[in-house]
């Protein structure tokens, strides 16, 4: 998926704030993540944060194989990106291990999680549409795949599980009244 400036801007809108109901695309992806750490709402604030930094980077910097700037990103998620390093809060590490069992992946580093939101990089094979709190200890992220429910979503994956997902489920496609049901009621 290339993602240009102006999804790049509108998909920072999303993760600001809810997009409204008659926005969606026909379809859109879901994981579904089981919060080991505090309550839903906190986590579905440190999966934005992190998202938050992210995007302003993809419409900011230029993606030239040289460090970006990572100031904007809470101290938990650079910590948790340190190759060997220690995890400054309990839920990033915790959530490092379930995603290596899950995955059976390498850890990420922060520069390469970064690169992956090049917007001409077509790696990244969805763009945020909501993170919804759907109980105490459950977060649906909602995401537009363009329709396919098999694509590039790991560096999204580290995110889920590092932000303190003990669990991660999905994705699974659904038509966009799904989630128009889910946060409006209808």
């Amino acid at each position: 998926m290339i993602h240009s400036e102006e999804s790049v801007a509108a998909e920072l809108d999303r993760v600001a704030q809810r997009p409204p109901a008659g926005t969606a695309p026909p379809v859109l992806a879901a994981f579904t993540a089981e919060v080991a750490a505090g309550s839903a709402e906190e986590y579905a604030q440190r999966v934005r944060h992190v998202l938050t930094a992210a995007l302003r980077l993809a419409r900011t910097a230029e993606f030239d194989d040289t460090d970006l700037p990572v100031d904007d990103f809470p101290d938990w998620f650079t910590a948790v990106c340190a190759r060997d390093g220690e995890a400054t809060e309990t839920f990033a590490g915790d959530g490092r291990t379930a995603y290596r069992n899950a995955s059976g992946g390498n850890t990420w580093s922060l520069q390469n999680w970064i690169y992956r939101f090049d917007p001409d990089d077509d790696s990244r094979g969805w763009e945020l549409w909501d993170v919804v709190p759907v109980g105490p200890s459950r977060v649906r992220v909602w995401v537009d795949s363009w329709g396919e429910s098999f694509f590039g979503s790991l560096e999204l994956l580290w995110l889920l599980y590092t932000a303190g997902a003990a669990h991660v489920e999905g994705p699974e496609v659904h038509r966009a009244s799904a989630w128009v049901s889910e946060v409006h009621g209808r």
